[in-house]
């Protein structure tokens, strides 16, 4: 580096040298000046040599624009969420409120006035996952907190909206007047007795295999598996009775991670 601060003090030196050479030749007669124009052009002439370039002096191009798209995405996956399951607000009952983002609801308690569509329940306060399944392994998680009251499960897709009976196609776990109930259309109708009030519930859908698992994800210790040979597609189904003052039901969001393959 003193080499290099060197070598440009003395290049800064012969270029001023040559600057007061080619004023002073300016200040004579304009005769004097034009005669020995092409002398004083020669001896303004200043050959610099090419600046030797450092290891890391350009900008690292590869560096910053090499996958860029990747990495703008791989960044974007620390500031954006993914829920495994959304809300449809349009299957809300009008009891509900459904958060913008629909991902989380709360029993208001009162009938909004709602379009009553073909899709939304009116009987109870429910609601169903905005994206059914007719095939494949699905799961998401659903913090219930202290909710005194909720049925979290699925139900068909043909199920009645207006009327809702267990018989339509419900296969859900219950908490009702502090007791844990399964049900399912197929005929189970179970009180169970946990050792933990769970404050999120995991559910866990298989499917072609006709398996719907509950989970405390806590300790993911499995609470109850129905089993059923699923015929038609069925959607994420969520009741929730209970004041608002006891807040509201949330799904959570899911971490992604990125996999590189060759």
């Amino acid at each position: 580096m003193k080499e290099k601060i060197e070598s440009v003090t003395r290049d800064i030196s012969t270029l001023t040298g040559k600057m007061t050479v080619v004023e002073k030749a300016m200040d004579t007669e304009d005769i004097s000046f034009l005669k020995n124009y092409k002398n004083i052009e020669e001896r303004a002439q200043c050959t610099l040599r090419n600046p030797e370039l450092l290891s890391g002096t350009l900008i690292d191009v590869a560096k910053h624009l090499s996958n860029l798209k990747f990495k703008v995405w791989e960044k974007m996956l620390g500031m954006v969420q993914y829920t495994a399951v959304t809300l449809d607000p349009n299957t809300a009952s009008p009891r509900l409120s459904v958060s913008d983002d629909l991902t989380s609801v709360r029993d208001t308690g009162v009938h909004q006035q709602l379009p009553n569509n073909p899709e939304r329940f009116d009987s109870c306060a429910d609601v169903l996952g905005s994206e059914g399944f007719n095939s494949g392994k699905h799961s998401w998680e659903v913090e219930v907190g202290n909710q005194p009251a909720w049925k979290i499960g699925v139900v068909k897709e043909s199920a009645n909206r207006k009327s809702a009976s267990p018989e339509d196609g419900y296969w859900v776990l219950i908490l009702d007047d502090a007791e844990y109930i399964v049900y399912a259309s197929s005929g189970v109708n179970k009180t169970l007795r946990l050792k933990r009030k769970p404050q999120r519930l995991r559910v866990q859908l298989d499917y072609n295999r006709g398996e719907m698992s509950f989970f405390d994800p806590c300790n993911m210790s499995l609470i109850y598996t129905l089993k059923h040979k699923f015929t038609e597609k069925v959607f994420p189904y969520f009741c929730l009775e209970s004041p608002s003052k006891h807040g509201a039901m949330w799904f959570c969001p899911v971490k992604v991670s990125v996999t590189l393959q060759p």
